[in-house]
């Protein structure tokens, strides 16, 4: 019996809906949306942005970075932060089933993301949706390591068999079943909560 349901952010929560904002970003520097969005969430795993990812450095030292490599001043890192992620959308009809669940169900977030990502939430007014934030800045380990697996279940109580996990990445999901935990592949929204109830009817 499925007791816990966790869910990834950016690209299922938090997608970029309208990409001609970091489109015309990355005009502005003579790159492609594709050559922008490697800088920003690029650069293998010695890159600034998998080490912000495991909580080796802050998320404003990351955006230094690419403010520097992008050869602008320092008080343009902020417009450039803001354009980058203006396409992107939360998806409010996901929140309110999660903040239904969690009469049911407990209820976590599996994000690799940077540290600023627990304030944000806070800002937008979601973290409600959520028993438990597992946020792999904040506890050094990303996914597919399963060690972020082990401490959001932890976090919850409950054991993989247990659990259901939605993720955007095909790695992702393959070590969450490894672990014994149920996963949907999220390609839509539609599609993710028909496969999740499926399961949890099941």
């Amino acid at each position: 019996m499925i007791k816990a349901i966790y869910f990834d952010l950016g690209g299922v929560i938090v997608r970029t809906e309208d990409k001609t904002p970091r489109t015309h970003l990355a005009c502005e520097f003579g790159l492609t949306y594709d050559e922008i969005d490697k800088i920003v969430f690029g650069g293998g795993l010695s890159g600034t942005a998998a080490r912000s990812s495991i909580g080796a450095l802050t998320e404003e030292a990351h955006w230094v970075s690419i403010t520097r490599r992008l050869g602008l001043p320092l008080n343009e890192r902020p417009r450039i932060q803001e354009q980058f992620f203006a396409g992107d959308k939360i998806d409010w009809k996901i929140i309110a089933f999660l903040r239904e669940m969690r009469n049911t169900h407990k209820v976590g977030l599996i994000s690799n993301a940077w540290d600023g990502l627990r304030p944000w939430i806070r800002k937008e007014k979601f973290d409600d949706a959520f028993d438990v934030l597992v946020i792999s800045a904040e506890v050094g380990i990303a996914k597919p390591m399963p060690g972020i697996y082990h401490h959001a279940l932890d976090a919850l109580g409950v054991r993989p068999e247990e659990a259901v996990f939605v993720d955007d990445f095909s790695e992702n999901i393959e070590a969450c079943r490894k672990l014994g935990m149920k996963g949907v592949l999220f390609r839509s929204a539609e599609q993710a909560l028909a496969d999740l109830k499926n399961i949890l009817n099941a």
